[in-house]
């Protein structure tokens, strides 16, 4: 046989190799992350709860989800081990004591817009309306311009 027709065989189980070396790595760092769970420790199930485990089994967690409301899961279903801070960032809605010197974002935008009267219109001072107008409004707003527009002369005034 000639090494043109063993190529794709080779490229396909070295494929192969890859992917299950990829998954095998990710199933090895859930299984340390499951591991290191602690009583207290914040945690989010897979299903999306999240809740503080209180005790540790070796398949399963007692997870305490609300005051008076303990749930009994299986270790597999834990989908991730929250830091403190992420816990009651996401739980609680605690920001940590570190962040204050980040800039605050206000809750409306009434902060954000300026404060003096040419802001709330066009330019002139006018209202902008941005409704639409019939064809007898613009007829009327053309006739008025017209008339404030000076007339033009040759140069001949009536003065004399």
């Amino acid at each position: 046989m000639s090494l043109v027709t063993l190529l794709p065989f080779i490229v396909l189980i070295g494929a192969m190799f890859l992917m299950t070396r990829s998954a095998k790595k990710k199933q090895q760092q859930a299984l340390d992350m499951r591991n290191q769970m602690q009583p207290g420790s914040g945690v989010r199930t897979i299903g999306g709860m999240y809740a503080t485990v209180k005790e540790v089994n070796e398949d399963t967690v007692l997870l305490d989800a609300a005051p008076g409301v303990e749930l009994v899961f299986a270790k597999n279903s834990i989908g991730a081990v929250l830091s403190d801070d992420e816990y009651n960032r996401i739980v609680h809605g605690i920001e940590h004591d570190l962040k204050t010197d980040a800039d605050i974002v206000p809750d409306d935008a009434s902060s954000l817009t300026e404060s003096d009267d040419s802001a709330a219109g066009a330019p002139d001072g006018k209202p902008v309306d941005l409704g639409k107008k019939d064809q007898a409004d613009e007829a009327v707003a053309a006739e008025a311009k017209t008339d404030e527009e000076p007339k033009k002369t040759d140069g001949d005034t009536e003065t004399k």
